[in-house]
């Protein structure tokens, strides 16, 4: 997937974030409404793309336990590429990301670099140098790294359908996030390995960003639709979904049936 994002400054975003679960059979309904007054993302192409991330995390769980016990201040790392899975070069583009709650505000900064550059600096825990990356950004990762003793924990994924407000509705955001996948294992963002269901293929992840305010028509929207606002954390359902921690009174079933078997994928999309 193309992106027109620079590596020379970290891009700084401040939103409020809403999240819902849709039956994936309601998505074509809603999808049509939100149409209507937003436009698809002009990155996404037909059919939307991939999102992969990979988490970082202390031997102990910290980020995850913030996020389970709602701290009014709480982050993670991660490294984010877009697109396909799979062998790639070692220039490919990555965003390394530190992602914050700051009471009800998200904040995320992130930075671009060649994925080489990205693992020297959080796998290999190095100082690094990028003629067009903002240093002082990339010096705070590595002592996060360093200080909290930061490792690969998890990979998460999803097919994601974004949409961007025009007019009144400038700065807002609408995602539609589909086959939820995640993995324990081989936590490298080109290996073509396997990927399980972390939350059931039936249902999809509808994100809402706002700068200021969410509009009205979206929680209209949710209410007519009988949707409720969820406390969703991907990388918590990776934790939890592979047995690394119990599962939280906000977990959502990766399958319909918890008893059945769980849904695997062998594709890297």
């Amino acid at each position: 997937m193309a992106t027109t994002d620079s590596p020379r400054a970290p891009h700084a975003f401040n939103r409020y974030e809403l999240k819902y679960l849709v039956p994936a059979a309601g998505v074509e309904e809603i999808r049509r409404e939100v149409a209507a007054r937003m436009r698809p993302d002009g990155n996404g192409g037909p059919g939307g793309y991939g999102v992969w991330s990979l988490y970082y995390d202390t031997t102990g769980l910290r980020f995850y336990w913030e996020k389970i016990e709602g701290l009014r201040f709480r982050r993670k790392l991660r490294v984010r590429r877009y697109g396909e899975l799979g062998p790639a070069p070692d220039d490919a583009p990555v965003s390394v990301e530190i992602k914050q709650r700051v009471n009800r505000v998200t904040q995320k900064r992130r930075v671009l670099l060649p994925y080489r550059l990205a693992r020297e600096l959080c796998d290999g825990r190095r100082r690094i140098a990028h003629p067009e990356a903002d240093q002082p950004f990339v010096d705070e990762v590595l002592e996060l790294v360093q200080r909290l003793d930061l490792r690969p924990t998890a990979i998460t994924g999803y097919r994601r359908e974004p949409f961007v407000g025009v007019d009144s509705d400038l700065g807002l955001r609408v995602t539609f996030d589909h086959r939820v996948r995640g993995r324990d294992r081989d936590l490298d963002l080109r290996a073509e390995a396997e990927n399980r269901a972390i939350i059931s293929p039936h249902l999809v992840v509808m994100e809402v960003k706002a700068n200021e305010r969410v509009p009205y028509w979206i929680t209209d929207l949710a209410a007519r639709h009988g949707l409720q606002v969820r406390r969703i954390s991907k990388y918590c359902q990776s934790v939890e979904a592979f047995g690394r921690a119990p599962r939280s009174v906000f977990h959502v079933p990766e399958t319909d049936d918890l008893t059945g078997p769980r849904a695997v994928e062998r594709q890297p999309g």
